[in-house]
């Protein structure tokens, strides 16, 4: 048996926490620089605010219905998720972390007299150390436990947990449950599926085996076995390293300075830096690109690209941020406005399968190992931008957070003050 453990409106969730008097009140998060709704607390969703929906365009609905707006705050959504995660972990030996909001918890092997009711006692205690709802949805296998954690949010009244295991359940959960919503079907797939007069899951389970590895190779099989109690998709609980790292960001305002946009940068490259440290592996190649406002049509439009080399590979601090700036520069266009710039660190490899360039420096690259190792330490401890290179600025990302909460629980200074009389 499988859980998936899945956070109800994440980040809505996240800003009630200790904001309580929000509670039943309509909430929305906005994407970077304030764009877009990216988060709906279900009062919100039943004004008809829709994901992705630019404020712009719902101001009306917002002003009329008291909507309450938070710019995002990654640094509190990623603590609260964190501490999520340390619950779900005392219920379980082995978790894999899906997404910020989501987690699979491996029972195979474990003793559980009442599934339900441990579904149940997941979700309760998610709630009374982290105020977090939190829909818990138990069955055979990953694919099923994510359809029934999202039955908890349809009806209340499995009150946070759901155990579907009875072949005669899960079919008639298939026959209603739309087969674009099933996790593996993507969107491509979807639209085909709909060609075909498929529009269940349950619809899917009875094409033919041979049809559905034609159509849709291994991962549409699996999800195909998957839907029919048979566990394929393997457990992860160890994250395997990322193959690429991006960095990037829109700006509040164009950016038409070279030297502002190099500091730009150079702050994506640092955080970039520390991503590939904390996986230990190397990159091999380093790109960093800009664009202007497309949306902007009467101005000029450029994109740039430019690419750097490390043929030893690297993930040290300087030799990241240095390549970055430089290649900036290259890319740089004098009279266009900037709106977005980023940096990608590919081709990674593992520290520990490299043996190093017989001609490398091995003093100089021990010294900028221990300057890495000493900034990240230092940012630890301190904060993330305790440490930074001259090149970085004052190390803030120029971006337009207008509504955005404290950081409850990241920085001494926003830590909630409480008065006892």
């Amino acid at each position: 048996m499988f859980a998936l453990a899945d956070c109800n409106n994440f980040f809505a969730s996240c800003e009630r926490v200790f904001r309580p008097e929000l509670n039943g009140r309509p909430i929305i998060v906005l994407s970077n620089n304030d764009g877009c709704a990216v988060a709906r607390s279900n009062e919100a969703k039943a004004l008809g605010i829709k994901m992705g929906a630019p404020l712009f365009k719902i101001r009306d609905i917002v002003d009329k219905a008291g909507v309450t707006v938070f710019s995002s705050n990654f640094a509190l959504y990623g603590d609260m998720s964190h501490r999520v995660q340390e619950v779900l972990r005392s219920f379980a030996p082995s978790v894999e972390q899906y997404s910020i909001d989501e987690a699979f918890l491996d029972l195979r092997g474990m003793r559980i007299d009442d599934p339900d009711a441990f579904a149940k006692q997941i979700s309760r205690e998610c709630r009374r150390l982290t105020t977090i709802p939190v829909s818990v949805g138990i069955a055979p296998t990953k694919t099923l436990a994510k359809i029934a954690s999202k039955l908890c949010k349809q009806y209340p009244k499995l009150q946070g947990g759901c155990y579907m295991h009875r072949p005669e359940d899960i079919e008639k959960v298939l026959r209603k449950f739309p087969v674009a919503d099933v996790w593996g079907i993507g969107r491509r797939s979807a639209v085909k599926l709909a060609s075909m007069g498929i529009s269940t899951a349950w619809d899917y389970t009875r094409l033919p085996e041979a049809t559905v590895r034609k159509l849709f190779a291994m991962p549409g099989w699996k999800t195909w076995k998957e839907l029919q109690s048979i566990a394929c998709i393997e457990f992860e609980d160890m994250l395997e390293p990322r193959q690429s790292i991006c960095v990037s960001r829109s700006f509040a305002h164009e950016i038409k300075d070279c030297a502002l946009l190099c500091e730009q940068v150079a702050n994506f490259a640092a955080d970039a830096a520390r991503k590939l440290r904390a996986q230990d592996s190397l990159a091999l190649e380093l790109a960093a690109f800009a664009f202007t406002n497309r949306f902007k049509e009467a101005a000029p439009q450029t994109f740039g690209s430019h690419l750097a080399v490390f043929p030893d590979g690297t993930c040290d601090h300087r030799a990241i941020v240095s390549a970055a700036v430089a290649s900036t520069k290259a890319l740089f266009r004098q009279g266009y406005a900037y709106k977005k710039a980023g940096v990608v660190i590919t081709k990674l490899v593992q520290r520990s399968e490299t043996s190093g360039s017989l001609f490398a420096d091995r003093a100089a690259d021990e010294r900028e190992g221990r300057l890495s190792e000493s900034i990240d330490s230092i940012n630890r401890s301190y904060g993330r931008r305790a440490v930074m290179f001259g090149v970085q600025g004052d190390g803030k990302i120029k971006m337009s957070r207008e509504h955005q909460s404290p950081h409850y629980t990241t920085l001494w200074s926003d830590i909630p003050k409480v008065s006892v009389k």
